[in-house]
């Protein structure tokens, strides 16, 4: 089976600070101490190195200012994420979001992020620190720099590294909470392909990419008449200030809902065929810089901005690669230590040459082990990085050596190599891939809607919920 790469950190833009949250029982019997005292303390640094000491603030007065179920967060976390925020805003130019805005919109993003690290530990995920370097190191290295140097270039955006390294771990978790309890569950039907390439071919089969930002409102699923007068006014309010010519990242970060609202609400390019749902039928005539009227669904209401516009670029003669894999997963019941045990020894057996099709099929713990650990034939693009970067120098019938992806540990078996004209059968994959990329991408923000309607969330020291 053919899969797009599920995982990637090569833009580290508006990253926030974050340290792990201090247990509410740590702050006094049942969150009754209306204020506590926080102390800078020099944080260690998880590679094992020595850590950086964050900025001596001396003692200061901490608040509570918002409870998570059996967490708290406190003023000094909410005040420090907002003022890198604010920083980075400042330097894109233009007149940012006021202070208050942007520090309840903060404050919003840290408890979804608060939930979702909870109920990941809650079902037994981790993310070890071997897995963690291995990630910071490939953001370097997209990032076209050393180790030391991306880390210099980190801290002199005024974030810390050992919080900057618990930012990553948990963007880890939370992909791979996306890919257990939405990816794996979620299967694309052979008519909706079907369904897909019908409304290409009415559209000329233009494969144009779309470049999208967008501010959702969200709606609780039980929100009441007020509510709804209330959030669609928001969105209206957000509306008229786009129109007034303020900037799309400006009016993301200051009133959107969605994950991406502090990212500036980017999307980023998509195919027609991985627009989002709500979007679909007003996309395709919709000019450069043109925004969008509000568009009412389920979730809550949308509005889009069409920033760029370009013909997809791909050749119709490209190189493809037929390839088997070989899976050992890394997760709550096998540490990565014993699933490289493993997989070391069943790599020592294919040196020793046995068969890889029939070791995948008693061995692998991927879908592909019914067939041997067929994955088909796959292009650039079309599989993760990590494969990508053996299975181009891999000769015919060789392995790899451990591979390292979100999923676990792989080792791949390059069956044979061509070139192929995929004019048919690449706009039937790219259809596939787009319907479920789009099926994915909506049932996450659903999914984490419902954990962050779910939590018990108590507002404390005046601060309130959008």
């Amino acid at each position: 089976m053919k899969r797009s790469a599920r995982f990637l950190l090569a833009a580290v833009g508006f990253l926030f600070t974050a340290l792990p949250a201090p247990a509410a029982g740590e702050l006094g019997p049942r969150f009754n101490a209306a204020n506590v005292v926080a102390e800078d303390a020099p944080a260690k640094a998880a590679d094992g190195k020595a850590g950086e000491a964050a900025p001596d603030h001396g003692r200061m007065l901490d608040q509570i200012v918002a409870v998570v179920n059996d967490e708290v967060i406190t003023q000094v976390e909410l005040d420090e994420r907002t003022d890198v925020l604010m920083q980075q805003l400042s330097r894109q130019g233009g007149q940012g979001p006021e202070r208050s805005v942007l520090r309840r919109q903060v404050l919003e993003r840290m408890i979804t992020d608060r939930v979702l690290a909870q109920y990941g530990r809650e079902n037994g995920m981790r993310v070890d620190d071997a897995t963690l370097d291995r990630a910071i190191a490939r953001i370097a290295e997209d990032n076209k720099a050393s180790l030391t140097e991306f880390r210099e270039k980190v801290q002199r955006d005024g974030i810390v590294w050992p919080r900057f390294r618990e930012e990553i771990r948990n963007e880890i978790l939370v992909a791979r909470l996306r890919e257990r309890e939405v990816e794996n569950r979620l299967t694309v039907s052979d008519s909706e392909v079907e369904a897909e390439l019908r409304e290409e071919a009415q559209r000329g089969n233009s494969e144009d990419e779309l470049l999208i930002s967008h501010v959702l409102v969200a709606v609780p699923e039980q929100a009441d008449p007020e509510q709804l007068v209330r959030r669609e006014a928001r969105a209206r309010e957000a509306l008229e200030r786009l129109k007034a010519g303020d900037s799309f990242a400006q009016v993301a970060a200051s009133y959107s809902d969605a994950p991406d609202a502090l990212q500036g609400g980017s999307l980023g390019w998509r195919a027609l065929s991985r627009v989002p749902t709500v979007f679909s039928a007003t996309a395709p005539s919709m000019r450069k810089g043109e925004i969008s009227p509000i568009i009412r669904s389920g979730s809550g209401f949308h509005i889009f901005s069409l920033i760029d516009r370009r013909g997809a670029e791909s050749p119709l003669m490209v190189r493809q690669y037929h390839l088997r894999e070989l899976l050992v997963r890394v997760d709550a019941n096998t540490s990565e230590p014993e699933a490289r045990i493993k997989v070391r020894a069943l790599k020592a057996r294919l040196d020793g040459g046995e068969d890889f099709y029939q070791l995948a099929k008693l061995n692998s713990e991927d879908e592909n082990r019914i067939k041997g650990g067929d994955i088909g034939w796959v292009a650039a693009g079309e599989t993760f990085p990590e494969f990508e970067k053996v299975m181009k120098v891999l000769e015919p019938g060789k392995v790899s050596d451990i591979i390292q992806s979100p999923m676990g540990l792989h080792l791949v078996q390059l069956v044979e190599s061509r070139d192929n004209d995929v004019g048919e059968e690449r706009r039937r994959t790219a259809a596939r891939q787009g319907v479920r990329a789009r099926k994915v991408d909506e049932a996450f923000e659903d999914w984490v809607r419902q954990q962050r309607d779910g939590a018990y969330v108590e507002f404390r020291g005046g601060e309130r919920q959008l």
